[in-house]
């Protein structure tokens, strides 16, 4: 953890400012102190928060609960060991933020809701954000971490969303990219991150769509919510394999060729999910067996209507909102965040 880090933070239980109470172990060798063991302590209610292996450590997993726990365990663990970096993520990522381009994040403060292992996080800080904050509940933070020490502008923190332990009203942007519909009452997440947004700020999510996924809710999420996600992870990870080979071959072997050529592309736009499977053309056997993985692991899973996606924003008093389809599946929406964001019947919702 970054000294820097220390002006943005602020006590989960009650909003009191926190210190740094004491230091075991850091790291001076970049260019600025990186607090690698130690704790940090509110000034408030006195609630102390240890900091382990460079990472704050805000999650009280007794007061979480059992199936947002048992989430996080399963994308922990998934991340800590799909830990591959892959060229197509920058690509990957405007396409869920879209509007938004790299150049947006310069000089910004940003906040990251859900950062899994930090791919996004580095993208951001690389592309100029005066500071970002990764925070993920999960154990994946390790992951995070390692991939964003070398960045001075980059921080990790554990925590939950629901309970975020910074200042609010910080943040100029805010993202959160395929987590919200993980939580067991995504928009209570959504109005969580909005609320660290500054007036005139912006923010952006991404969500799994109902539209067009019948075929998910009906068939795969059955198998996924009493099968795959209560599996263990090891025997999932090489089970996962058949439908990632399938789903290889498929995007490899049709997809993609029908896709590139101009003679065959009227055609290519009427197969079975063409959008989605050809976004997935670009990526290798590794890639592939990640998303596959993804789908089968989380035992929490929300597909959410457009209609429920635009009422999020209405609630926290967004403008300037725009929502569109991403590959014809999922929802993305960007907006505006104004005066004091979300509206008092949000506020009764989400504590």
């Amino acid at each position: 953890m970054k000294d820097s880090l220390l002006k943005l933070l602020s006590c989960p239980s009650c909003g009191g400012d926190v210190r740094l109470s004491s230091v075991a172990s850091a790291d001076e060798a970049r260019g600025w102190r990186e607090i690698v063991e130690g704790e940090l302590k509110c000034d408030a209610c006195a609630r102390g928060f240890p900091i382990r292996r460079g990472v704050p450590r805000f999650a009280d997993f007794k007061e979480i609960e059992a199936d947002k726990a048992s989430t996080a365990e399963n994308f922990g663990w998934q991340w800590r060991h799909f830990t591959q970096r892959d060229e197509q993520y920058a690509e990957q990522f405007l396409g869920w933020i879209a509007p938004v381009r790299p150049e947006f994040f310069r000089g910004k403060l940003v906040l990251e809701g859900g950062c899994g292992k930090g791919r996004h996080t580095r993208l951001a800080a690389e592309w100029g954000a005066r500071e970002i904050v990764g925070v993920d509940l999960s154990d994946a933070v390790e992951v995070a971490y390692r991939e964003t020490r070398d960045l001075a502008n980059a921080h990790v923190v554990q925590a939950d969303i629901y309970r975020l332990p910074l200042k609010r009203r910080a943040f100029d942007y805010a993202f959160s990219v395929g987590v919200l519909h993980h939580l067991p009452d995504p928009r209570a997440g959504f109005v969580a991150l909005s609320k660290h947004v500054r007036a005139g700020g912006h923010l952006s999510a991404w969500v799994y769509g109902a539209e067009n996924n019948e075929w998910i809710t009906r068939y795969v999420s059955p198998v996924r919510e009493r099968v795959t996600s209560r599996m263990s992870r090891g025997a999932l990870l090489q089970l996962s394999k058949l439908p990632t080979a399938a789903l290889f071959a498929a995007t490899k072997l049709v997809y993609a060729p029908l896709n590139r050529s101009p003679l065959t592309q009227a055609f290519a736009r009427r197969l079975f999910y063409n959008d989605y499977l050809n976004s997935l053309a670009r990526f290798g056997w590794r890639e592939q067996h990640t998303i596959v993985f993804d789908h089968l692991i989380a035992p929490t899973a929300f597909y959410v209507p457009r209609a429920e996606f635009e009422g999020w924003w209405r609630g926290i008093g967004a403008d300037e909102v725009e929502i569109g389809w991403h590959n014809k599946s999922s929802w993305r929406g960007f907006g505006r965040v104004d005066g004091d964001g979300a509206t008092d019947g949000e506020r009764d919702r989400t504590g």
